[in-house]
């Protein structure tokens, strides 16, 4: 399949954005779908940081402005809860978002409630299509290095760029970066050869000091200097960046990641979940959420409330979307969850 976003997605008109939580709680006051659903209160998964703050601003706080039913947030994101709630009964929260990879893997193993598309196209794998984030290269401009990392080939280049490595503990988003070290061309990824990505992730695997698994924890390390060049979510990079630390960072074969809402099976808030995912995904509330949190929307429609300013971190950007790959899960090479669990032995040995 293909995963890239068409014309519309990249490129939005200058109408004026709403600003402000108030003025997005009286526009979706309006919305014609949003009916006060009996349950009072829904559980939402969150990734913390800047994401939960762009979210809380323009998704829970309009959508319980609109509906009457209290957003709790529960964090951190977890695929092994997801399965543990609904293998048991026992629920924690009732949407959360997912990414290409785990989106595939849940939905094979059934932790996934059948939604209908909140726009045209939204669908993937029962997963209604929110935002775009990208898994860029940041380094430090205190490394002391005479040139400048440009590429994830630079990233394995430790004889030019010395010093101390991070990547996320993620086999779908690190697999196909080892590739484009290798010397694979972005159009030229998928299907994914495995066994030669995992033998280029050999090389490197003496330089990783730490194999993140939080957003915070990435922002952190490269904030403190703990390491020197990273694999990072923009979003995070940039939260490093306004934080005032010594770093910089390329959109240069940045690997883009599709962010999915979806409803945990049989969920007790069914109702209510599916009336959030149909909120979440909505032009306005949707594009005061990737303006805010520096994403890039999904639905077209989106666009037209996304001020040009906002657009120069933004992954779906015109400029920056063509230095980009896109995941495609659809054609991956491999079976996600084998693949994962591959990964898990290998960074054990």
């Amino acid at each position: 399949m293909t995963n890239r976003p068409g014309k519309s997605l990249l490129r939005p008109n200058r109408r004026l954005f709403l600003q402000g939580t108030a003025a997005a709680a009286a526009a979706t006051l309006a919305t014609p779908y949003v009916a006060r659903a009996q349950n009072t209160e829904l559980y939402i998964n969150s990734w913390g940081g800047p994401w939960l703050e762009a979210a809380t601003a323009n998704l829970f706080d309009p959508f319980t402005a609109a509906t009457g039913i209290k957003i709790n947030t529960v964090s951190p994101v977890s695929f092994a809860k997801l399965a543990q709630q609904v293998r048991t009964g026992v629920y924690e929260f009732d949407v959360t978002t997912l990414g290409g990879g785990d989106i595939v893997r849940a939905n094979d193993a059934g932790l996934l409630e059948d939604i209908e598309a909140p726009y045209e196209g939204a669908l993937f794998q029962n997963g209604a299509a929110s935002h775009a984030f990208a898994t860029m290269m940041a380094w430090r401009t205190d490394a002391g290095w005479d040139g400048t990392p440009e590429s994830w080939a630079d990233f394995w280049d430790v004889e030019r760029f010395p010093g101390s490595r991070s990547l996320q503990r993620y086999a779908a988003r690190v697999l196909p970066i080892a590739l484009l070290a290798d010397g694979v061309a972005m159009e030229d990824l998928y299907p994914l050869d495995i066994d030669r990505a995992f033998a280029k992730l050999d090389e490197i695997k003496p330089h990783i000091r730490v194999w993140w698994t939080g957003g915070s924890q990435s922002t952190q390390i490269l904030r403190d200097g703990e390491i020197d060049m990273i694999g990072i979510w923009h979003g995070r990079y940039y939260e490093a960046l306004d934080a005032g630390a010594p770093v910089a960072a390329t959109w240069n074969q940045a690997e883009i990641d599709r962010a999915y809402w979806v409803v945990a099976k049989d969920t007790p808030n069914m109702d209510a979940a599916k009336e959030f995912v149909k909120f979440a995904t909505s032009p306005e509330p949707l594009a005061g959420f990737v303006t805010q949190g520096n994403y890039g929307a999904l639905n077209p429609e989106a666009n037209a409330f996304v001020p040009d300013s906002a657009l120069p971190r933004m992954p779906t950007s015109p400029e920056n979307y063509p230095q980009t790959f896109e995941q495609d899960m659809g054609n991956w090479g491999g079976d996600p969850h084998e693949v994962s669990m591959r990964f898990d032995e290998w960074l054990a040995t």
